[in-house]
């Protein structure tokens, strides 16, 4: 198997956890292949052969990799999907950062997870992103999200307003900082600390989810992921930001901007004793009693 590995930092906490992910892989008769920027602070850190294989790109996806590895937190998984892209290579996230919605396999459970995956125990499961298009083709090829689309404001304190339809019908004017249009993986992100609802993977929905909203009536929205999205910018200034998933890029007032459900989906590597209820339960503490 040809194993793809991707993490951005290399530090002192991390290396014993790089150290182990490759050896193991190397003594299961694998062939590891390190994202270019990560092999060299790897080559300088940790003694790692400079034969290795490396990738660069995600056209390096639709040449015999096997399976990707993302070293990290939930930003590193969202940029290994960057490179996956189309290409259908099931994607394994290790947490060595903080909550881990996506990266939600504990460091501690490198060797026996890699080994259950020699195994073959375990499933894909399918995650919807985003695709846009705008009228100056903002982000070029790298137009899509993973978790969400967001429109905010930019150089100014004033609220904004966000016009919105739904399959060509006019849906609202959100006055607010901004709108957030979420996948079900990215219900966990910024839709969530906004007051947006969690949605399972698997649902076929976009979330629609004003960011400080003017009117305390208009709350977030759930609608079929089938149905495109247009919105454009109104205020008080010239430009405003879209981001894609931390992506930013200026935003004349008043360009369309159409969501779409992207044509392709991510296969993320799960097993039987690791799925998102049990993730969502101990990652935010449900059911818990502090007073014990």
């Amino acid at each position: 198997m040809n194993i793809a590995i991707y993490g951005r930092k290399v530090n002192k906490l991390n290396i014993p956890h790089y150290k182990e992910i490759i050896d193991t892989i190397v003594a299961l008769g694998w062939n590891p292949i390190v994202e270019k920027e990560l092999k060299t602070q790897l080559i300088s850190k940790m003694d790692l052969l400079s034969s290795t294989d490396e990738f660069v790109s995600h056209t390096d996806f639709h040449k015999g990799i096997d399976l990707t590895i993302s070293i990290g937190g939930d930003g590193t998984f969202i940029k290994t999907v960057g490179y996956i892209r189309d290409s259908g290579v099931p994607i394994l996230g290790i947490n060595t950062g903080r909550l881990g919605f996506l990266s939600n396999i504990s460091k501690d459970q490198i060797q026996s997870t890699i080994e259950m995956v020699k195994r073959k125990e375990f499933e894909y499961q399918k995650r919807s992103l985003l695709r846009i298009n705008t009228q100056e083709n903002l982000f070029g090829d790298d137009n899509f999200a993973l978790n969400e689309v967001t429109f905010h404001k930019k150089d100014t304190a004033s609220m904004i307003t966000v016009h919105a339809s739904l399959d060509d019908k006019y849906l609202n004017s959100y006055w607010a900082d901004g709108l957030i249009v979420a996948t079900p993986t990215g219900s966990t992100a910024y839709n969530l600390s906004c007051g947006g609802p969690i949605i399972t993977p698997g649902c076929q929905v976009h979330i629609l989810t004003p960011i400080a909203p003017h009117n305390l009536n208009v709350r977030p929205m759930v609608v079929p992921d089938h149905l495109p999205i247009k919105l454009s910018i109104e205020g008080r200034e010239r430009k405003y930001l879209i981001s894609l998933d931390g992506n930013s890029k200026n935003i004349r007032q008043g360009e369309e901007v159409i969501i779409t459900k992207a044509e392709f989906m991510i296969n993320v590597v799960k097993f039987e004793d690791n799925n998102f209820l049990d993730t969502i339960r101990n990652k935010m503490l449900w059911g818990i009693d502090k007073r014990n």
